[in-house]
């Protein structure tokens, strides 16, 4: 695999570096409401810190505006991370609300990289897209992976090579199309496979995978699609017509739980239903719980799944739980990840 030029070994002393990190954090009322972004960027910026950088700015986007949008401001963001670090930095505003950063411009990428002397990429959660940030400003400056994106790598990493066995696959959510690649590269090393959440439905009728998968036996199906609408278990081709299916039954929960006990290697990425609400959460927590006990090198990505870890107090008893989405996913499909592939080798 592919290994960028680390930080690690950036003659960084008096230098003015630039690191896009990952700040896009869920704001409510106008205040930050989860920082786990914030505080996996920490280490990089600590680094830069401790070894002399003459400054340290960061650039992060935030949501998806079409231009100048004050409710996706980094104010709150900056300030919440004023909070957590103990040094001086520079917050520049969303990148975003400059039409050129998902262009990748060249002319917002000069602006970014005047002024300074190296940049660091930090965001994983953004190198599988070709943008200003991430890549118009690594072809101007020196370029390095940060602390973040250099395990994200290696831990995502070991998935692809050769695993320890029992080697579980548990895949949910929505839609089975944003993760058929991952699917395909990885559940055919896989030793089980586990599907729930809108995903099993989809893939009941002709599966477009060649290998087996496990899918619900039973399922928590709801009049609406209310937190408070009507529910009962049944199997899971006996949904009355007209309502939903919205979280794996008991009988799946446990069955989906006693394949996941003896694993050596886990991925999860996705919910088993519509987690959110708490009388449809427990598939979810049902798979969360046995992901955490497993005595497994254990991946967790997707901000569902790593929110629903977050809710039980789960995060620390995964091996990893990664800040990228998309990118994990793209990483794990074999693709290659822009705003890795220009950074130099190491």
């Amino acid at each position: 695999m592919r290994r960028p030029r680390s930080v690690r070994d950036a003659d960084v002393a008096g230098k003015r570096v630039l690191v896009r990190a990952d700040l896009n954090v869920p704001l409510e009322d106008g205040r930050v409401a989860d920082d786990t972004r914030i505080r996996a960027s920490l280490p990089t910026l600590e680094l830069l810190r401790d070894r002399g950088a003459a400054s340290i700015t960061v650039a992060s986007h935030l949501g998806r505006p079409k231009g100048p949008d004050r409710s996706l401001s980094l104010k709150a963001v900056e300030e919440r991370l004023h909070e957590l670090f103990d040094g001086e930095v520079t917050v520049l505003e969303n990148t975003r609300f400059d039409p050129g950063e998902t262009k990748n411009e060249p002319g917002l990428a000069a602006r970014l990289a005047e002024g300074q002397d190296l940049f660091v990429q930090d965001a994983f959660g953004s190198v599988h897209r070709a943008h200003a940030s991430t890549v118009g400003v690594a072809e101007l400056l020196p370029a390095y992976a940060g602390l973040l994106l250099e395990r994200e790598l290696a831990e995502l990493g070991k998935l692809l090579g050769e695993v320890e066995r029992p080697f579980v696959l548990v895949s949910g959510g929505a839609k089975v199309d944003d993760k058929l690649g991952v699917l395909r590269n990885l559940g055919g090393k896989a030793d089980t496979v586990l599907i729930g959440g809108k995903m099993a439905e989809q893939l009941r009728g002709e599966s477009p995978l060649g290998f087996p998968v496990e899918l619900p036996s039973d399922v928590v199906a709801a009049a609406a699609f209310e937190p408070d609408a009507e529910a009962k278990v049944v199997p899971y081709d006996g949904v009355p017509e007209g309502w939903l299916g919205v979280d794996i039954g008991p009988d799946t929960s446990e069955a989906f739980a006693e394949a996941i006990a003896p694993a050596r290697t886990i991925f999860w990425n996705g919910p088993m239903g519509v987690f959110e609400w708490p009388r449809f959460a427990a598939g979810t927590k049902a798979v969360a719980e046995a992901v955490a006990g497993a005595d497994a090198h254990s991946v967790v990505g997707g901000a569902d799944s790593i929110r629903a870890l977050a809710d039980l107090d789960l995060v620390d008893r995964v091996s990893w739980a990664s800040t990228g989405g998309g990118a994990a996913l793209e990483f794990l499909e074999g693709k290659e990840l822009p705003g890795v592939a220009v950074i130099p080798e190491g």
